[in-house]
């Protein structure tokens, strides 16, 4: 079975100062059951606009929007997240971005790691939220 990519797209279209040449995609569908999606932040996925520069909180709101959208796409949606993963440029902005999170992902229960990391792929992002999830008629 192939994959299905959704929302393809080459870094040179998001990244144009770095001079890269890559082809990724928003999200991955493997085997028509698992939800692979790229790490999110508060960028508008259409015009790749960052949004929100200096509020953690607001771009966690942005990230975990952009991620309902594309599971969504995908045929899935937020109950059905299995992993979450959180990666913050602080530790202060712990707080809001749990908080934000949590708000969209009550009684969902997923498992969780969090990370404090130097830096994003752009200075404007503070936080990056990944997830797995899967099809719920698939699984």
């Amino acid at each position: 079975m192939v994959h299905t990519r959704i929302r393809p797209f080459n870094t040179r279209a998001t990244y144009p100062e770095q001079k890269l040449d890559n082809d990724l995609c928003q999200a991955v569908v493997a085997r028509g059951t698992m939800v692979f999606l790229r790490g999110q932040i508060a960028q508008d996925l259409d015009t790749r606009e960052s949004l929100h520069v200096g509020d953690a909180g607001k771009q966690a709101e942005k990230a975990m929007a952009n991620i309902k959208m594309l599971l969504e796409e995908a045929g899935s949606d937020l109950s059905h997240i299995c992993r979450v993963v959180i990666y913050l440029t602080d530790i202060r902005h712990r707080e809001a971005v749990y908080q934000e999170m949590g708000k969209w992902l009550k009684g969902v229960f997923p498992v969780s790691t969090g990370l404090v990391v130097s830096a994003l792929a752009r200075p404007e992002w503070l936080v990056e939220i990944e997830v797995t999830a899967v099809i719920p008629d698939a699984a």
